[in-house]
């Protein structure tokens, strides 16, 4: 019986690696509105004293400049190196139009778009047979911290609401899309309804945080009513603005 060859196998496809990783972040930026003019002595010299009073916090900074109440966007330049000169890094615009988009490109920004000013998709046809409604997705599930949050840790909750059972210290960084639980003295910087979410609220058993803040808008600890530090609050959005409340 004659001996078969053997069948020659096909070569084997180079393994392929991927040449990079992508992966989503959450990072913390200042976002800055001047009025008016935006960049008159009266608008550098309220920047200056807020940069005075707690210059580490905004050392290095990422900004992003808010510039629908500027009635003259030929400003932006010199807004931007104004900026640069008090080391803070402007890197995008929002609520800006066809012109002033331009002008924020020339001056090396890029346009910051919010999940509020997103465009809603288009509304599908109705078919002729109505499909079943589908489930209900589920609730983001809550983040829980046991431990103390101490200076320098971040910690960050990118679905739901964010508990924290013991104290953070100043210098510590919470972020959630949702809202801000804190069953002991808050003092560094709390940031809830982080993509946007303007109805998050923050709570915690004593206040003295360095910064609040809720979809975008925040205040810092030296804008804090005397009254309310060291106290059980809840901190959420009135038209925009923030405000506390002391709770019973």
């Amino acid at each position: 019986m004659p001996q078969q060859e053997p069948s020659e196998r096909a070569p084997r496809a180079p393994a392929s690696v991927r040449p990079y990783d992508l992966r989503g972040r959450v990072f913390t930026a200042l976002v800055l509105r001047p009025e008016g003019a935006g960049a008159d002595e009266a608008f550098y010299a309220a920047l200056d004293e807020q940069l005075a009073q707690t210059p580490q916090f905004f050392a290095e900074a990422p900004v992003i400049l808010d510039m629908e109440a500027v009635a003259d966007m030929a400003t932006l330049p010199t807004i931007v190196a104004a900026l640069k000169a008090r080391k803070l890094n402007p890197f995008g615009v929002q609520n800006a139009g066809p012109v002033q988009r331009k002008l924020a490109e020339a001056a090396g920004l890029i346009p910051i778009v919010t999940g509020n000013e997103a465009p809603l998709r288009a509304q599908a046809p109705a078919r002729q047979a109505a499909a079943p409604a589908p489930a209900p997705a589920p609730a983001p599930a809550s983040k829980i911290v046991t431990s103390p949050v101490r200076s320098g840790q971040m910690v960050v909750a990118e679905e739901g609401d964010l508990i924290v059972l013991g104290p953070v210290g100043s210098g510590a960084e919470l972020i959630a899309a949702g809202s801000i639980h804190v069953y002991g003295p808050l003092r560094g910087r709390a940031m809830a309804g982080a993509y946007g979410n303007e109805a998050a609220r923050i709570f915690c058993r004593s206040l003295n945080a360095e910064l609040l803040a809720i979809g975008g808008f925040y205040r810092t600890n030296e804008t804090l009513e005397p009254e309310l530090r060291g106290r059980a609050v809840q901190v959420f959005l009135d038209e925009k603005r923030l405000r506390l409340e002391a709770l019973a």
